[in-house]
């Protein structure tokens, strides 16, 4: 453990483990200091698998491709048959991560605190920290807000883009074991003709498969009848029925993993762990295959898709991504669609963009400092913006090109 480094990383989720790996890979003294103890995120705390398919033209693809590489070599990941290769078990992604992060020299602290930092007014690139555990301050010259909420940008009271009115329903998901999976693919194949909706595959023995629900009615959803009757019989109730979402989990033959519930009207974790009882309770009873499934896991904290967002060096726009602006130094290129949950019904936007867009890194630079950065959900962008720009693909690109510019100053 140093006390001097080059970059100092705070949160190490799914951006901030792929700045520590790229920057420590360049010859940066890098820092970890992370809240829980593993790391990934979204990933591993919410559970938020697979990670979203973007697009062929990305950039900043490196981290993503090693984690991928490690995981596989795990039996941790699998490339899905429409060539996501975002399908990871999230438990697997601890192990994984630990590894890459020891190979490639990244310091850690977990199960760790940040209580103060301050900016060295006479050198500026003089960043001081004192946490929970250490007595003797850390030093460095670069720091990333890599927390998803902003925490180190509000202790230095940088400016913020957050509307009150500007907010999306966060969920807590869950696994289910036990499944006969291939008897609720076969049955799913047949029930679910729309394969833009339901799909499965075979990948090394097993089989994959996807499916999911809402209660919007835009879609002809074919799982309808079995939430109604399931609303009609008391198995569940009308609010646990507006998002369903599944998925396989890599690497296991018998688990799939619930993008659900989606937690509407103030639900707590106590509420929306009731949810997932009565989801459950519906899926053993109405679905076949799960008539000897259990939860096996229920994620440690809640999937949040918008939080605060700080005021950068540029503030990116709906505008900007719609009409496909470009930049001299962008950290990715996407063509994920602006996704926005609403807890109303028919609320919700899924909007499909025909332009690959970029981010580019003034959005990563935190106004009125020159060492300061966010990466992740927090960064500098409008609330639609940010709705396309969250997914895990684009915050691996989002610390890795901000490791890459850090790495040539």
């Amino acid at each position: 453990m140093k006390n001097k480094y080059d970059i100092v990383i705070i949160g190490g989720g799914t951006s901030g483990v792929s700045c520590a790996w790229n920057a420590a890979k360049r010859g940066l003294k890098t820092l970890i200091i992370e809240k829980n103890s593993y790391l990934g995120g979204s990933i591993t705390s919410a559970l938020v698998i697979p990670a979203m398919k973007t697009s062929n033209n990305a950039i900043n693809t490196d981290f993503f491709n090693a984690l991928y590489g490690k995981l596989s070599s795990l039996n941790g990941a699998i490339t899905y048959e429409d060539g996501n290769k975002g399908w990871f078990n999230p438990e697997l992604t601890k192990i994984a991560l630990d590894i890459l992060m020891q190979e490639a020299d990244v310091d850690l602290l977990f199960e760790e605190e940040l209580l103060s930092i301050s900016i060295d007014t006479i050198n500026a690139n003089k960043i001081l920290f004192s946490t929970k555990e250490l007595s003797t301050p850390i030093e460095t010259r670069f720091v990333v807000d890599a927390t998803g909420d902003a925490k180190i940008c509000e202790k230095l009271n940088c400016g913020f883009l957050e509307k009150s009115d500007e907010i999306q329903p966060k969920n807590l998901r869950f696994i289910m074991s036990g499944i006969n999976v291939n008897e609720f693919s076969n049955w799913l194949m047949e029930f679910d003709k729309d394969r833009n909706v339901s799909t499965s595959c075979i990948i090394d023995g097993n089989t994959y498969l996807s499916t999911a629900y809402t209660w919007d009615t835009g879609v002809k959803w074919a799982l309808k009848p079995l939430f109604e009757r399931a609303i009609t019989e008391g198995v569940l109730t009308k609010e646990d029925t507006n998002y369903f979402q599944v998925f396989s989990v890599a690497g296991t033959a018998d688990s799939i993993a619930f993008n659900a519930p989606r937690l509407i009207n103030n639900q707590g974790y106590a509420e929306a762990r009731m949810s997932i009882l009565r989801l459950s309770n519906f899926c053993k009873k109405y679905l076949p295959g799960f008539r000897n499934a259990h939860i096996s896991s229920i994620a440690n904290s809640m999937g949040v898709r918008v939080s605060r967002r700080v005021k950068g060096k540029y503030i990116y726009t709906y505008d900007d991504l719609i009409q496909g602006k470009t930049f001299e130094n962008p950290v990715l290129i996407s063509n994920y669609p602006v996704d926005i949950h609403s807890e109303k019904r028919n609320g919700s936007t899924l909007q499909k963009v025909y332009k690959e867009y970029q981010l580019p890194i003034e959005s990563l630079m935190v106004e009125g400092y020159d060492n300061v950065f966010v990466i992740g959900r927090c960064i500098s962008a409008d609330f639609k913006a940010q709705g396309a720009l969250r997914i895990i693909p684009s915050c691996f690109s989002m610390g890795e090109g901000l490791a890459k510019y850090l790495a040539k100053i």
